[in-house]
């Protein structure tokens, strides 16, 4: 029975992607309609639509989840008391930035996000440009992850439960070995990531604050100026935020405002940015008009074998949360500072810094697709500005990479090492193809083929992340106690 409901599914994908070429389909196929074709390409690989089925996710209305947005507003959190969580992870900016490297500590103008946020002059890199390496994650949807978080997955379960969001068997961060538990890293993915913004010096420590100590020693010190212990902060009232967010109204300031609640808290926020309602999923549901032809289209060719005529997409970018949490090489732009790998400390070497595996060099963390149209610039430093760059280059990343425009950044990220260090994650990646260890398979697409995977790109967007009104839940207003005086009232260009 299967072998026969294989034969039928192939027979449509061959009709379906040859009248998206321009072929005629035989008379077997003809009254097949696309809908069916692309509904049935969809079973076959279990797909829904909806990643959040089976979960625990916090509402955003939660107590807790008021007091992660208290914080993940509040430039109290940095060493210097001028960035804040949102500096690189806006609601309004898709969850991230909108830039391609983000602009951190000591930022020209604090409130000012997105395009033309700049290093100060008078900083520590006194070039102006961003201080920060890589590409800020959207944080949209971070619940969904059950494996790694951050470009490298230096924050990685270790038992990957699927559904759980890294509550199985402990969670190794870059304060324990790799392969061991962090005892501290707290009770998802999403806590154990709220450990480290704060202590790295270019993203929100800076580079005096605790100059000399541990990570340990950072976020103790941030608890402790919560607390009203180390500095005066301006009509200091985090005790009565943390008893109202922890639902504690008796609790002492020592039991209640410790960075293990901070990271909790900045979680419960992260976790409860949900946002999966989108066409796709309204199509999967039944309603055939909620997307188009076009993106129907680029649907087959998505999740349809590069040897069966598609363009293999889905082969990295699996199931309804559109990843499969794994990590490739595929040789995207390495634009800005780097990691300090490489003979001049401008590459970045990803996953192979955690793990020191030889196939890792060079190798980055599958992202996820939902919402991918308002999450970018795309790639792990944010080279490409566009989704069709971003598909032309999994086509042919060597001929990507000889192309690639410049202008397109802004002047202050370097590029000079751009097609040297590049050009070495592109040898990297032949020698994987050719040792058979890599599932990046060229798909000789046309521009209409192109085009059409655009379409379904843009079909993954939930509408409330492009309505201000609807995003603006996640944006505290003026009714929602700001503790500190700190907050962060985000400015755009």
């Amino acid at each position: 029975m299967k072998h026969n409901n294989d034969t039928k599914l192939m027979t449509l994908l061959a009709a379906a992607l040859l009248s998206a070429c321009g072929g005629e389909s035989d008379s077997t196929t003809t009254d097949t309609t696309l809908d069916q074709q692309v509904r049935a390409l969809a079973d076959s690989q279990g797909l829904t639509g909806d990643p959040s089925q089976g979960r625990a996710l916090p509402s955003i209305e939660s107590p807790q989840a008021q007091l992660g947005m208290q914080l993940f507003f509040s430039k109290g959190l940095s060493g210097t008391l001028d960035t804040a969580c949102v500096s690189c992870h806006h609601p309004f900016l898709g969850g991230g930035d909108d830039l391609p490297l983000s602009v951190g500590v000591e930022a020209d103008l604090p409130d000012l996000l997105g395009p033309g946020r700049l290093h100060s002059s008078a900083g520590h890199h006194f070039d102006g440009g961003p201080t920060v390496p890589r590409n800020a994650p959207s944080t949209f949807n971070i619940a969904f992850y059950d494996d790694v978080l951050f470009h490298d997955g230096r924050v990685e379960s270790l038992d990957k439960t699927p559904g759980l969001s890294g509550a199985g068997g402990g969670i190794r961060t870059p304060d324990s070995p790799f392969g061991v538990a962090d005892p501290t890293a707290g009770g998802n993915l999403a806590t154990a990531q709220a450990r480290f913004p704060v202590t790295s010096k270019e993203e929100m420590r800076g580079f005096e604050f605790e100059a000399d100590g541990d990570n340990t020693s950072v976020r103790d010190h941030l608890a402790s100026r919560l607390r009203g212990e180390v500095v005066a902060l301006s009509g200091n009232t985090w005790l009565e935020a943390f008893r109202t967010g922890l639902e504690q109204p008796a609790a002492s300031a020592e039991t209640l405002i410790t960075y293990d609640n901070v990271a909790a808290a900045l979680a419960s926020y992260q976790n409860s940015q949900v946002l999966v309602d989108n066409p796709w999923r309204a199509f999967l549901a039944g309603d055939d008009d909620a997307i188009g032809s076009d993106a129907k289209q680029g649907a087959l060719l998505f999740f349809t074998e590069v040897a069966d005529g598609g363009a293999g997409c889905s082969s990295c970018h699996q199931g309804d949360f559109f990843t499969d949490e794994q990590f490739h090489v595929v040789a995207m732009p390495q634009i800005g500072r780097g990691k300090g790998d490489g003979v001049d400390g401008t590459d970045d070497f990803g996953r192979f810094r955690e793990t020191g595996n030889p196939d890792d060099r060079y190798a980055f963390r599958t992202p996820h697709l939902l919402n991918v149209a308002d999450t970018g610039p795309w790639g792990h430093a944010g080279g490409y500005g566009s989704l069709e760059a971003v598909v032309r280059h999994h086509l042919n990343p060597r001929q990507a990479i000889a192309r690639y425009d410049t202008s397109q950044l802004d002047p202050s990220i370097q590029v000079s090492n751009l097609q040297a260090n590049t050009g070495r994650a592109l040898d990297h990646l032949d020698a994987l193809l050719a040792a058979g260890k890599s599932k990046l398979v060229a798909a000789a697409l046309d521009d209409d083929q192109v085009q059409q995977l655009v379409a379904f790109l843009n079909a993954l967007t939930d509408p409330c992340v492009t309505t201000p009104s609807c995003m603006a839940q996640w944006i505290p207003d003026d009714a929602l106690l700001d503790p500190d005086s700190l907050r962060l009232h985000a400015e755009f260009q």
